[in-house]
């Protein structure tokens, strides 16, 4: 085993020119731990909040940041018995309080580690992690998404909402997404029943009309704004709001009473059993990732002002890293 590794490092809070690729120490490995030949990576709106200095006091500098791993186990602790060397997993690092996954390897407790989707490349599998595991969250854990049961989802043609279309659909939901009119037959593709353009028609006279005056059961957040504010007025009798995005300023939700509405915020904890509930939908071809760019891990900085600025640009789905230089390989037999 080489004793260091190349690593896209945050060295100031800032712009997407904040990382330098340098080569750091390898992490030893305790007891519960696996170290993983990290073959990709990805970005996600909380890796360019991070960086821009959103979450100062929890990131001491200079950091390791990532939140999307999907590689091979080189090396197993101790007390490792779940897996061997050889195994390809994917999963979420912890989110603060230990390295990231923008690096050539990973050491991680084993209880976040899950087995990789046999179909799935590592670049694939990467893309999957912290969206999937958050959305099982949000419609399973949180929301109790049932079968029969309408969501809207904002943002259908994002990293988030490609995944959370797909889940909604293998729950047995309508889909009711916003996007733009470029996007509808996208979204629709993934399985989405109706789509609106957000530009062209206030989304709450389109529910309204689409569900015929009653609402949808449940609405999922990923673009924040004046979402909030709004989801009741969109929401049938008792239904449930499931956001994952911080409130930048107080907002008045009022009009929840008279809906008797739930609203839950989802600040995700990662661990296997979330993860191999979705390796199940993956593998029986219910959920495919959406890769809308792939990059180097050297190419960071620009990975990062992709997705900052991916709904100018058209960007569909998620922006990997390919770390290895061969995470598109085809996955083994």
């Amino acid at each position: 085993m080489t004793k260091t590794m190349k690593a896209a490092v945050l060295t100031r809070f800032g712009g997407p020119d904040s990382f330098e690729l340098r080569d750091v120490p390898v992490p030893q490995v305790g007891a519960r731990q696996v170290r993983v030949r990290v073959h990709a990576t990805a970005v996600n709106p909380l890796d360019y909040q991070i960086r821009r200095g959103d979450y100062v006091d929890y990131v001491p500098l200079p950091a390791i940041t990532g939140h999307d791993i999907s590689g091979v186990i080189e090396e197993l602790g101790s007390d490792v018995h779940e897996f061997v060397v050889g195994d390809e997993v994917y999963y979420t690092p912890q989110i603060f309080g230990d390295a990231g996954s923008y690096a050539e390897q990973h050491v991680a407790n084993v209880e976040l580690v899950g087995r990789k989707p046999r179909n799935l490349t590592h670049l694939e599998a990467a893309s999957l992690t912290l969206v999937g595991g958050t959305v099982w969250e949000a419609f399973v854990q949180r929301a109790q998404l049932s079968v029969g049961e309408t969501i809207l989802i904002h943002g259908g043609a994002g990293g988030v909402g490609t995944i959370a279309i797909q889940v909604a659909k293998a729950i047995g939901a309508r889909v009711i997404t916003t996007a733009l009119a470029r996007d509808h037959d996208f979204v629709r593709s993934l399985g989405a029943d109706e789509a609106i353009d957000f530009t062209a028609e206030d989304y709450v006279e389109a529910v309204a009309q689409l569900t015929g005056g009653v609402g949808v059961n449940v609405i999922f957040d990923t673009i924040g704004g004046d979402t909030l504010t709004r989801s009741p007025l969109a929401l049938a009798d008792a239904g449930r709001v499931v956001s994952l995005v911080d409130l930048a300023q107080p907002q008045n939700l009022i009009e929840a009473w008279g809906k008797n509405a739930a609203y839950h915020f989802v600040f995700t904890r990662q661990n296997r059993g979330k993860l191999d509930a979705l390796t199940k939908l993956v593998e029986r071809g219910l959920v495919k990732p959406v890769i809308g760019a792939t990059l180097t891990l050297a190419r960071m900085g620009e990975a990062h002002e992709l997705l900052e600025n991916g709904s100018a640009r058209g960007l569909r789905g998620k922006v990997v890293i390919d770390v290895s230089g061969e995470a598109s390989a085809l996955p083994q037999a």
